[in-house]
């Protein structure tokens, strides 16, 4: 593995939703489509109305009852109507709930793959924190070389100094012990 190479992993990630949908027959839609309406407030303010209007109209003496009180009539269009909802509804949510498994099965296998991912990049990281700190060590040796080196040169340069203040020196000396000979043979 090079320093800084990443592994790519393939992103398969699956709608429930699609998956669902496309095995729905004809009469999978159909009772979700009662099923839909009858859970709805358009239905209830139908039935709600038409619970009014039937009520009223075999209430009122003056208009022809069809179905007088008790309304027996009217119990067994809500008892026909709630017999012959019920299984749609009942489908409705079979099927509601092997797609809410379908969806907590992707989801299950979302959060394996992030698991996957993240102790991925925590050894990626854990990889580049290595190697960070072999850098960091390699740069303290050299740095310790470096000021090893810049002491070797002081003590150079100091010794260096050192000699040339003694040529110095001895050059004097042969200047004066130059000049003494000429200045005995002038006198």
């Amino acid at each position: 593995m090079s320093l800084f190479q990443h592994k790519t992993h393939p992103h398969v990630i699956r709608n429930p939703n699609e998956l669902h949908d496309s095995s729905l027959t004809f009469g999978d839609r159909t009772s979700d489509s009662v099923a839909s309406y009858v859970g709805s407030w358009r239905f209830v303010i139908l039935m709600t109305s038409l619970l009014i209007v039937w009520l009223v109209w075999n209430s009122i003496s003056f208009l022809p009852h069809f179905d007088p009180a008790p309304f027996i009539l009217l119990n067994l269009c809500l008892s026909f109507l709630a017999g012959y909802t019920a299984p749609f509804i009942m489908m409705s949510q079979n099927r509601q709930a092997t797609k809410d498994r379908l969806t907590a099965e992707n989801d299950y296998k979302t959060d394996v793959k992030g698991e996957q991912e993240i102790c991925h990049i925590l050894e990626h990281l854990d990889h580049q924190d290595g190697l960070t700190l072999q850098i960091a060590q390699r740069l303290e040796v050299q740095n310790k070389r470096i000021d090893e080196q810049e002491q070797l040169i002081l003590q150079l340069v100091q010794k260096m100094d050192e000699q040339q203040q003694f040529m110095k020196e001895q050059h004097q000396e042969i200047l004066k012990l130059l000049k003494s000979p000429l200045q005995e043979s002038q006198e």
